[in-house]
């Protein structure tokens, strides 16, 4: 059996008990950045817009070499292109939108970043990109993909050296023999 409650009077509003909460808290700069970071990513979408940009309009080009579509067309587009990318997101940005965290279900957002293997992979690609003109890029690429499979964790020293030579080979023939984009054979090219 349910009884009837009396209505209860309302509570007087009690009196704050300091300052701080009764104004809100002024936002910072800092905190405005902070929830407004994709705009970093405008910033770098803008930057290299404007460098594409810079470099298409800045080209040399013969008039004897050029057909219909130059060789500026395509690199005027990918700027403009990173303009406006740049500019609608940040509007984006600016009204409120924000970026999906990663939900994946392999990825541990509380771990740290593995800066071991960002540092190996640096080293692995500014190491290779020195010793290309040296060695060649057949060598030169088997020791990157051999590095660079090193970094991401395979330990396979018995097929990881002939499985990056292989790839190296493959990609040196299918840019400098089928392409005919010209890359470095280093020594090794007399021999092969």
């Amino acid at each position: 059996m349910t009884t009837p409650s009396s209505p209860t009077p309302a509570s007087e509003p009690s009196a704050p008990t300091s300052a701080s909460e009764t104004e809100p808290t002024p936002r910072t700069t800092t905190s405005w950045l902070r929830d407004h970071s994709e705009l970093g990513v405008c910033a770098l979408l803008l930057a290299l817009g404007v460098l594409v940009l810079t470099d298409a309009l800045t080209m040399d080009v013969d008039i004897t070499q050029r057909g219909p579509v130059g060789p500026k067309t395509v690199p005027v587009v990918v700027g403009v292109g990173l303009l406006l990318v740049a500019a609608l997101l940040a509007v984006d940005v600016l009204r409120g939108g924000r970026g999906q965290a990663e939900t994946g279900e392999d990825v541990d957002l509380t771990e740290p970043a593995d800066w071991r293997t960002v540092a190996l992979l640096t080293g692995v690609f500014l190491g290779s990109a020195v010793l290309i003109e040296p060695l060649g890029f057949p060598a030169a690429g088997a020791l990157l993909f051999w590095g660079a499979a090193y970094a991401l964790g395979s330990r396979r020293v018995d097929r990881d050296p002939l499985i990056a030579a292989v790839l190296s080979l493959a990609t040196y023939a299918l840019f400098d023999k089928l392409l005919g984009v010209p890359l470095p054979g280093g020594p090794l090219m007399g021999v092969l």
